[in-house]
């Protein structure tokens, strides 16, 4: 009996792994759900009555459950940080990684960025600036995400340097460039009569020239 239960087949397990996906499966879904609260919450202009508290009950889940997935409201504000990702940096870094010339990427970076910004995302940013300058840990994920963001600038500008033979410093033109972007989006923020769309080719251009 014993010989003939040790070498049977353990038939039990597969059982036990297709109910481990399906909690799993089940997890991810309610975290995803909590996140989707948090955007909400953080989209509405909110951030005073942002807790994990009112993103459970957005979400239609338990205090608790919402614990269980994150410790905190920070957490849940990383995560945030981390689920717009493929909305903002993913498509720039495409756009300047993408095989071409300067002048193809650079097309594609000032098409790329000429379209508008959907009004959650361009509330999420306001959210998340405001969520950084009282939180430590907001602050420095967030620099982290700009980071990349303007690293796409730099990388557009090496393809230039390559091009030229190294005599120019992408670096320096990439962060010049990324820093009119991000001053031009502010400017229209606010409802400034500025043309993006005709400024920053115009910029992209004198730069490349001037080099």
């Amino acid at each position: 009996m014993a010989a003939s239960a040790k070498n049977s087949p353990d038939l039990s397990a597969p059982a036990a792994r297709a109910g481990r996906s399906r909690v799993s499966a089940k997890g991810e879904q309610t975290r995803a759900r909590l996140i989707a609260a948090a955007r909400t919450l953080l989209a509405g202009g909110m951030s005073e009555r942002f807790t994990t508290r009112n993103v459970a009950a957005l979400c239609g889940v338990s205090h608790g459950m919402c614990h269980y997935h994150f410790q905190d409201r920070t957490d849940l504000v990383l995560a945030v940080i981390a689920d717009i990702r493929p909305e903002w940096i993913h498509p720039l870094e495409e756009a300047a990684s993408a095989p071409g010339s300067f002048a193809e990427r650079a097309d594609r970076v000032v098409e790329l960025l000429g379209r508008p910004e959907g009004g959650e995302l361009s509330h999420l940013h306001s959210a998340l600036h405001w969520h950084a300058l009282n939180d430590a840990r907001v602050r420095e994920a967030l620099e982290a995400e700009y980071r990349r963001w303007r690293g796409c600038f730099v990388t557009l500008f090496q393809v230039l340097a390559e091009e030229r033979g190294g005599a120019v410093d992408p670096r320096l033109l990439g962060e010049a460039v990324a820093a009119a972007v991000d001053g031009l989006a502010a400017a229209e923020s606010l409802g400034s009569e500025v043309d993006s769309g005709a400024v920053l080719p115009t910029l992209i251009r004198t730069l490349a020239a001037g080099t």
